[in-house]
């Protein structure tokens, strides 16, 4: 089952344009945004953004973030495992990570993405490259009508998956 799920994560991670991430201010308060990404592994996440954006703010602040790609289209009832949720550490990228970032970033030319310059996210270009690496991957656990197979759980519940 769970070679099952890791293929089927990582096809969440390979259709999808945006994911959602969730940060916390300096307040306490959450925060979740859209936003386009870009992967190769799987492991590591780039985006670009500007730095005086809510997100990036946070960012700044905490660097753990929880990540979720999913697929909205999905018929209600049918979410595991479409949708994938990531735990990860998230920074601003400087120096040398710039490079690695703008090799990755946008992705194929057919998710849309344009690359961009490197001076325009470096200071004092208006954008930033950002990075998440997931520390942790997990899906709900499928359940058939009944308890899950590998928990014997009858309710909604999350299973850790190594990619």
């Amino acid at each position: 089952m769970k070679e099952e799920l890791r293929a089927r994560a990582r096809a969440v991670i390979d259709g999808n344009l945006y994911m959602v991430l969730a940060t916390v201010g300096p307040d306490g308060a959450p925060w979740a945004s859209p936003v386009f990404y870009a992967t190769e592994d799987g492991r590591d996440f780039y985006w670009m953004s500007s730095p005086e954006v809510t997100h990036s703010r946070n960012v700044a602040h905490e660097p753990r973030v929880s990540i979720v790609l999913h697929d909205s289209t999905a018929k209600v009832g049918t979410a595991a495992p479409l949708a994938l949720y990531l735990s990860a550490r998230a920074e601003e990228l400087d120096g040398d990570g710039i490079p690695e970032a703008l090799r990755v970033y946008p992705g194929d030319p057919s998710r849309g993405g344009r690359p961009p310059a490197p001076e325009a996210v470096r200071a004092p270009g208006k954008w930033r490259m950002y990075r998440a690496r997931v520390t942790e991957y997990s899906v709900i656990c499928p359940r058939d009508g009944g308890p899950c197979a590998e928990h014997g759980l009858d309710h909604e519940h999350r299973t850790t998956l190594e990619l």
